[in-house]
């Protein structure tokens, strides 16, 4: 069974973007060489700010979806 992850990660104009993969290294390492999320691109370098691991991809496109509808200053709450 694949592990996914619900990630929080800091852009460099501080603005946080949150995402789900199943490789989080080589997925930060996209975000950063501008081939991640389009939101990222000419925002980047980022900054990893937190992970949680889920047993599935439905799970963590649950917590993303919640997560994203969080204020800003309760997003890093949600991985506590």
């Amino acid at each position: 069974m694949m592990t996914w992850f619900l990630y929080l990660v800091e852009c460099k104009d501080g603005s946080f973007y949150a995402g789900i993969t199943n490789r989080l290294p080589e997925r930060i390492s996209a975000h950063n060489n501008g081939t991640g999320a389009r939101y990222t691109r000419g925002r980047g370098p980022v900054k990893l700010l937190a992970s949680k691991e889920y047993i599935d991809r439905s799970n963590a496109s649950k917590a993303e979806a919640l997560i994203k509808r969080l204020p800003r200053h309760k997003k890093l709450g949600f991985f506590a």
